[in-house]
Order: C-alpha cells, then structure tokens, then sequence
C-alpha cells in the first residue's frame, strides 16, 4: 500500500475529556469557560500554513453551542465526522443509547454543513471488545469509515490484537471501513504512535523516528489530536485522578511547536482521503481472503 499520514482531530473542549467525566456533569459544561473554538481555529490556521485537509470529529454537543465553528471547519475545505453528541464511553452505554446518542450528532452535523457525515471516532476510542456490537449500529447509521478501534492496551480503551492496518469489518448490517490509530509493534506490545499524550510525551527526535518505522513499513500514519492540546492556558480544573491529570495537562506549551515540526516533516491528508487509496489498492485483495462471521471478520482482530 502506498504509505500515507492522515491528520485527524477531536473537537471537544477541555472540560469533556472522559478523565474528567466522573467530577463534571454534563449539566454543567454550560458553565466552564469555552476555549475550544479558539483553540481550533489555531489548529485551523496552522493547517492552513501548511496547505493540509485533515479530519474533524466533531463533537454534537460543540456543535450545538459553537455552530458557526463547524461552518467554518465545513468552508475551510476539512472533512467532518461525528464524536458522538455527549462524549459518553461507548461500552457504558446500551445499544439504544449509542445509537440515539449518534443520530443525535450526525443531525446537528449534516444540518449545519448540508452534508453527509459518514465518519465517526467513539470518544476515548471506546469501542472494545465489550462493545463490538456498536459496530453494526454505526453501518445502519449511515456510517462508512470508523477510527475507534485502538490496537493496544489501555485502562480505558483498546483491543491489544486488533488489526493495527485500514481494513473492512463485515457486520450483519453491511460493511464498515476501519481505519485504526497507528501503532508500532514492540516485541510483543503495541506502542501507541498516533498523538495525543503519546504525541506530547516524546522528545520530538524519538517521536519523528517511531512515525518513520511506521512509514517505512508501509502502511499509513493515523494522526490524532484535540484542541486543548495547542492551549496551555486553558484553566487547571484541580479533580481528577493523579494519573488523569497527568495525562491531560502533560507537555501542553509545547504541542504546537512540535506540530509545526510533523507539518514540516510529511504531508497530511483527511481519513476519506487515505480509505479511498487503500480500497483501491488493498482491498480488493483483503476482500479475496476475508472470512466473514455473522458479526465480524476474523483479520479485524475481533470476533
């Protein structure tokens, strides 16, 4: 497969993140401060300098209250695909409720760019094995393209032995794209490559390097990152856990110097972009060996 970099961001505000959920009620986000169109719209001009489309999933919620920032993304020439509406972990949530829950989304979405939105990320990339069934429910939705499946170990998310490559998962309902964030397999560990707290974590030398054995595999490079990782001056909510806070506030002055480096270093494209050359050239060879289930097909990596 051609070797490709996709660039995708989560656009929720500092107060959704799911390390927070358990000490902020969503009755009451109306009441923090909003950054995230600021700090979009700084991820937007930076994506701009560097004459990148990236992927936007976009959180409903934001998009009821910040509208004119989904227009704007939309104008802007980027991609947009649902986070869900109230940024709840998938597999915390029933069948009726996730699919309530992204209906909800994709209404607030398609009606403010006159669209069809046919990518979604599960926030905290919630779709694990105890929640494979919302896969099918995404197809039924109108759903082409998932990036929710994170092939490695986490407390919160991921399937350790999933397929780390863009690849097609049968369901009963159809056929879904997914397209996992990157990993680099590390003896017998996969270690996360794709961004957010593994992005700000690594000095940027040991970064760049684990991006480059990814390419120089062939196979693409999933980017992902959220909005208040380029705003170190977003306010400290002091709740949470040790290592939640940890994670959340780690390195956060110096996220945009090193995005300016990864722009410089390789050219980005949107999720549709990457899918439509991998269906041209790895699909139709994958399809020729897949075994399908009546859930999902065994190289997912979930059964």
């Amino acid at each position: 497969m051609t070797s490709s970099c996709v660039f995708t961001i989560d656009v929720e505000d500092y107060y959704h993140v799911s390390a927070f959920e358990t000490d902020i009620e969503r009755s009451a986000w109306p009441g923090f401060e909003s950054r995230v169109s600021d700090s979009t719209r700084r991820l937007l001009d930076l994506l701009d300098a560097h004459e990148t489309k990236a992927t936007f999933f976009v959180l409903g919620w934001v998009a009821d209250h910040c509208p004119a920032l989904v227009r704007e993304i939309d104008r802007r020439g980027h991609e947009i695909g649902s986070h869900s509406y109230w940024h709840r972990l998938v597999y915390n949530l029933t069948p009726e409720q996730f699919r309530s829950d992204l209906r909800r989304s994709k209404v607030v979405l398609e009606d403010l760019i006159g669209k069809e939105v046919a990518s979604f990320r599960a926030p905290s990339f919630s779709i694990t094995r105890k929640s494979l069934w919302a896969l099918e429910i995404l197809v039924e939705e109108g759903i082409r393209i998932d990036s929710s499946i994170f092939p490695t170990h986490h407390d919160r998310y991921g399937i350790p032995d999933a397929n780390p490559d863009p690849h097609v998962i049968h369901t009963a309902s159809g056929d879904l794209l997914e397209f996992p964030p990157s990993v680099l397999k590390m003896g017998r560990v996969n270690l996360p490559v794709s961004g957010g707290g593994y992005f700000r974590l690594k000095p940027w030398p040991v970064y760049r390097r684990l991006v480059q054995r990814v390419l120089s595999a062939g196979r693409p490079f999933m980017f992902y990152i959220h909005p208040w990782e380029v705003d170190p001056e977003q306010p400290d909510i002091a709740i949470g856990s040790r290592v939640s806070r940890a994670r959340h506030y780690l390195n956060l002055k110096h996220t945009e110097k090193k995005l300016v480096r990864l722009l410089g270093e390789w050219s980005f494209g949107t999720t549709s972009q990457a899918m439509d050359v991998w269906s041209q050239e790895a699909a139709p060879e994958e399809e020729a060996a897949a075994t399908s289930t009546p859930g999902l097909v065994n190289h997912a990596g979930v059964e």
